[in-house]
């Protein structure tokens, strides 16, 4: 029925380039010969690889199973592998096409390392996020021989790779010293 129903539907909705997965290759035949027999909208059905990741689970059905035995709480979870799933855990939209055009398109099964996709992350928020310093648990210290006047100004980089970013100013005098 798929193979029946599918070049029909692209007809219908004016679909030029059907994109497909490499399993449909075999299928192509009976795709073409329906459209040409039934005098439609020739749309034309095109096979690549699909995107697989590392360490990650992409089976629509399995993914399903996680959402409807309640283990997840629906598609945009943010343990989902799914693009709404990775904006909610952080993913940016650049990293995401960056990634994505990075590996391009293949017509043989492969498998892309998930580092890949958080190497365009980090290079991604490396150059839009700006940064910020604390101390979480303060170390006391004692400088006898430090001045009870002196106050030295320091400055910090907001963003190494953003020289726009700012250089924000830091005081250290003696009775920062806990």
């Amino acid at each position: 029925m798929y193979d029946y129903a599918h070049g029909q539907s692209d007809s219908i909705e004016r679909v030029t380039h059907s994109m497909c997965t490499l399993e449909f290759d075999n299928n192509r035949h009976l795709y073409n010969w329906f459209i040409e027999n039934l005098g439609i909208f020739p749309s034309r059905q095109y096979e690549f690889d699909r995107l697989s990741l590392t360490h990650t689970l992409l089976s629509k059905r399995k993914l399903l199973k996680l959402v409807e035995d309640g283990h997840v709480e629906g598609w945009d979870d943010p343990r989902m592998p799914t693009l709404s799933g990775m904006r909610r855990r952080g993913y940016t939209s650049t990293a995401i096409r960056n990634f994505v055009g990075s590996v391009g398109v293949s017509k043989t099964n492969g498998i892309t390392q998930l580092q890949q996709l958080e190497y365009f992350l980090r290079q991604n928020l490396n150059q839009i996020v700006p940064r910020v310093m604390c101390v979480q648990k303060p170390l006391k210290v004692v400088i006898e021989n430090y001045p009870d006047d002196l106050v030295e100004e320091m400055d910090a980089v907001n963003n190494p790779e953003d020289s726009f970013g700012g250089k924000p100013q830091s005081s250290f005098f003696k009775d920062d010293l806990y």
